[in-house]
């Protein structure tokens, strides 16, 4: 007959740290662990405070009386798993298994935990030197203490003899990723300053798809091109308020795109690493979490596209707008060169106005004066040369009354201007054509420019070049409209035409 026998199950007390430090790797994590306890037991406020020998968290939450301290010194317990919400305020609690306490002692030499609730105060000492010299003894030093009414309930955790080095700076992003700092009641404060959320400024595009497993909301922000920044890139992914990881999500095909998107996504229901730094990416809630992601991003590429061709626009009209001016007033100088004849000269004395000269109010075709109506964005921009009563405008030469077919084909992001010479005038429109097109061509009196040429891109990138450039298209063009046989002729004329646009005088 056999005889059952039994074997003792035994555990290292030297593992307990052992298992803490592996789960936390770095040590600044304890920190945010510490003050999402704090949150999880209720606390309005927390305080840290750290010093080169000790860092101190100190919260108002609901205390611990002694089950509670048994509660919290039990390793692995599944405790806040079968209590997800804290009693006051009904949060979502961070912890799971209370295991990162123990990994404190990766980074000090002893903690110390003095907690106060009803009329009850202790302070436990967990001493690193202390523990492992006696495998034997698994119990801590608990000495009940006087209450003090006017501390009120809560708790004060003290890493005491650092043995690493914290920087405030890393602490601080710590605490901004780890921790719920937008929760309502809720407020850390690191070395007596607030420590406040991370914000962005741009454009903000609110997010909220739903999955099988639960929702996800939050916020991506597309940043201006100023402020867009190779650091921290990606998105913050939030379990319960706090960071778990950042992802890019496929952005980083992009190219330097992908550093104008931040923002941060909730999805409670995404199942996490132990040492809260991954996901359980072989888990169904993940697959449908990165599916509802690629929706998301796609949405966000549409806006980021939208949003810098917003910006190029600005950038267009400008040098747009000052190539005309420039171009106007060189023909001004050479009336000879106008393509309609020779267009006479206005009023020296006429006040200028944005470097032309100002048009009056009630001002008819032929008043004695030359004009400059400043253009609108996106809007139709009047040169005017203009003569007098008693002088003949020259018909419009036949090579010119072609009718313009690429008109029909103008995209939403066309800008059309226009050069008045009295009852005639110069359409100029830039636009996109192709690549494959030409830079510029001309059709009756419409000068086209095309934005996807490649030396309209190399031009563009620069204020300077990108007037020099469409003032070059331009007096091209009104130099052939003269219909010199001759090139060198047309030449010379844009040379005259360049060299008064750009004429410092």
């Amino acid at each position: 007959m056999n005889t059952q026998n039994f074997i003792e199950v035994t555990f290292d007390k030297s593992h307990v740290i052992t298992i803490g430090e592996r789960l936390y790797s770095e040590s600044i994590e304890l920190i945010r662990e510490l003050v999402n306890n704090a949150y999880d037991a209720d606390a309005t406020r927390v305080d840290v405070t750290v010093a080169d020998e000790e860092i101190v968290i100190k919260d108002n939450g609901t205390g611990m009386d002694m089950d509670g301290l048994r509660q919290y010194f039990n390793i692995g317990s599944p405790f806040k798993l079968g209590h997800s919400s804290s009693p006051c305020f009904g949060r979502d609690r961070i912890g799971q298994f209370g295991i990162g306490k123990f990994a404190s002692l990766a980074a000090c030499e002893r903690f110390i935990v003095e907690t106060q609730r009803d009329g009850f105060a202790a302070r436990v000492i967990f001493d690193k030197a202390e523990w492992e010299r006696h495998p034997e003894v698994w119990q801590l030093p608990l000495e009940v203490i006087r209450s003090d009414p006017t501390r009120g309930s809560g708790t004060t955790v003290t890493l005491q003899d650092l043995t690493k080095s914290f920087e405030l700076e890393d602490v601080e992003d710590r605490i901004v990723e780890g921790v719920p700092l937008k929760a309502q009641d809720f407020k850390v404060f690191l070395n007596g300053y607030p420590v406040l959320p991370r914000s962005y400024s741009g454009h903000r595009l609110p997010i909220l798809e739903g999955t099988p497993f639960g929702p996800i909301h939050g916020e991506i922000v597309i940043l201006p091109a100023s402020g867009a920044s190779l650091d921290e890139l990606g998105i913050e992914c939030k379990v319960k308020q706090v960071t778990v990881r950042r992802e890019t999500f496929g952005m980083e095909a992009w190219g330097t795109s992908v550093s104008r998107v931040r923002g941060w996504i909730n999805a409670d229901f995404l199942p996490i690493t132990s040492d809260r730094s991954g996901f359980l990416k072989d888990a169904p809630e993940y697959g449908a979490f990165r599916d509802a992601m690629q929706r998301v991003v796609a949405e966000v590429k549409k806006h980021l596209g939208a949003l810098s061709d917003r910006r190029e626009n600005r950038r267009a009209a400008r040098a747009f707008n000052d190539a005309l001016e420039r171009v106007y007033g060189a023909i001004f100088k050479n009336p000879d060169i106008s393509p309609f004849g020779a267009v006479p000269m206005g009023d020296p004395t006429a006040k200028a106005v944005g470097g032309a000269a100002a048009m009056p109010e009630k001002s008819s075709e032929k008043d004695v004066a030359a004009g400059f109506s400043p253009p609108q964005d996106g809007g139709v921009a009047g040169f005017s040369l203009r003569q007098s009563e008693e002088q003949q405008e020259p018909a419009l030469p036949a090579r010119l009354k072609k009718k313009p077919k690429a008109i029909k084909k103008l995209t939403p992001n066309a800008m059309v201007k226009r050069l008045k010479f009295g009852k005639f005038h110069i359409s100029c429109c830039l636009d996109h054509y192709g690549s494959e097109r030409p830079e510029c061509f001309t059709e009756g009196t419409v000068i086209y420019i095309n934005r996807d040429h490649p030396l309209y891109r190399r031009e563009s990138r620069t204020a300077a070049t990108y007037t020099m450039y469409i003032a070059r298209l331009l007096t091209q063009e009104v130099a052939l409209m003269k219909d010199v046989r001759n090139p060198r002729r047309v030449f010379e004329l844009q040379s005259r035409l360049l060299r008064d646009a750009f004429s410092e005088t």
